[in-house]
């Protein structure tokens, strides 16, 4: 009965972390960029249950004539013990794309992060909605710079009046009084072997594991559009409803057999 409380509160703990990931997910629907997350879930080793009291050959129930089937009580079949969320794994299909018109929002068709210049040091995310400082640095929406494959930032020219973005990643402009275009730099747009080496730092920012090296990235760069979320609003509250449903489940399961084990603890020992 103990073991029933456990598996059911565990049951519990369980969904109640799933809650969290799906309710980050409806949180971010409308972030640029953003992959949602899935939690994995993970058994127990559970338990192989024989039958007691068979090891006396007198009450041995599968013994006849002198021939049993083994020396050790029959097996029963397994008990599972609940289960626990084994990882958060984040979901890295691409996400729609809509267009913008605006020159300094991108989005990356295929594999492939932007570089950004943070405190913590060079980090990386796939929300292209750009624009240029007042200092004429190329940065994101939380003023960070973005760098290029210099590991530098990158500077646009005072009076451009044209920014074009090319599908590796190279910037040209147009400035005021000068004929045709000139390259001011390129987007450092790299990817990595193993894309679970990247993890999730918030702000829509993710930062590689140690020993991860970044490498060129096979995607391509597009202008005037950004890549919406990956989350779907519809699939995230289906699965939300049946989460709350699990959980609810468990919670009666706790209750019962608290109810069960107060019944043999106070009526079923009580002397008459």
């Amino acid at each position: 009965m103990w073991r029933g409380l456990y598996t059911a509160a565990a049951g519990m703990i369980q969904e109640t972390q799933r809650t969290d990931v799906i309710s980050n997910n409806l949180a971010n629907v409308n972030t640029n960029g953003f992959k949602r997350d899935v939690a994995v879930s993970e058994e127990f080793e559970p338990m192989l249950i024989r039958r007691i009291n068979d090891k006396d050959m007198r009450n041995d129930v599968t013994s006849f004539k002198g021939f049993s089937v083994g020396g050790q009580p029959p097996i029963v079949g397994t008990l599972g013990l609940g289960s626990e969320i084994a990882e958060i794994a984040t979901d890295r299909s691409q996400g729609n794309f809509e267009t913008t018109g605006n020159p300094y929002d991108i989005a990356i068709a295929g594999n492939g992060y932007l570089e950004v210049q943070t405190p913590q040091g060079v980090r990386y995310t796939r929300d292209g909605a750009l624009f240029r400082s007042a200092a004429g640095q190329l940065q994101n929406v939380r003023g960070q710079a973005i760098l290029g494959t210099n590991g530098q930032p990158i500077n646009i020219p005072a009076n451009t009046t044209e920014v074009s973005f090319g599908a590796n990643g190279q910037i040209l402009v147009r400035v005021a009084g000068q004929d045709g275009q000139q390259q001011v730099g390129q987007l450092a747009l790299v990817d990595f072997a193993d894309r679970r080496a990247l993890l999730k730092q918030g702000d829509n920012l993710y930062y590689p594991q140690q020993g991860a090296q970044p490498q060129a990235a096979t995607g391509t760069i597009e202008q005037g559009v950004l890549e919406r979320s990956n989350a779907n609003v519809v699939e995230e509250m289906v699965q939300l409803i049946n989460n709350y449903r699990i959980y609810e489940a468990g919670s009666k399961s706790v209750t019962t057999q608290d109810s069960m084990l107060d019944k043999s603890v106070n009526d079923v020992g009580r002397l008459t």
